[in-house]
């Protein structure tokens, strides 16, 4: 079973600094219920540290909801605040679900964990090279305007009686 990084990407949220993915969408990739999930988690607390995953906030989730469509609260839908899981707390889930579908779908979270990673980098780099293009650019342009004050000084004057070259009056054809 193939999964498309379109699907993954439009998974991951950035919270607290972390990319990480929801509870219900890695329940939904898996083939499981949420709640069968969390349980496997709770049953395994100590192979999820802080860093790993971690429960939202009411403000994060509230915030969370509104980018997202979700059922409201008390109409059926999620009741509690959601998990969430970090690159690393992903991985230690592959070792928890250990069906084919599962390990599919880590390779797949992997690879695009992987995959926003080095767009990270290489918007990184691209900042640096245009600060450096900036730099480089208004350096350049003082140079040109320094030239140009320079050569406005040293222009020579003509007299004024001097002997005109070229057509004088209107040009009629």
């Amino acid at each position: 079973m193939q999964f498309p990084v379109e699907t993954i990407e439009a998974m991951i949220y950035t919270i607290r600094g972390h990319r990480v993915m929801l509870d219900s969408d890695l329940a939904k990739l898996y083939g499981v219920v949420t709640k069968v999930l969390n349980q496997t988690v709770k049953r395994n607390l100590k192979r999820f540290p802080n860093d790993f995953m971690f429960k939202l906030t009411s403000d994060e989730y509230l915030f969370l909801k509104s980018q997202i469509v979700t059922s409201k609260i008390g109409s059926g839908g999620k009741q509690k605040q959601p998990l969430v899981f970090t690159e690393n707390g992903v991985a230690m889930l592959s070792g928890l679900l250990n069906s084919d579908r599962a390990i599919n779908v880590n390779i797949a979270i992997m690879r695009t964990f992987t995959k926003l990673r080095s767009f990270l980098s290489m918007d990184s780099s691209l900042k640096g090279d245009i600060g450096q293009l900036k730099k480089d650019t208004n350096y350049l342009f003082k140079i040109v305007f320094e030239r140009l004050d320079d050569l406005e000084d040293g222009l020579p004057e003509h007299p004024k009686d001097r002997k005109r070259i070229g057509l004088k009056g209107n040009i009629k054809s």
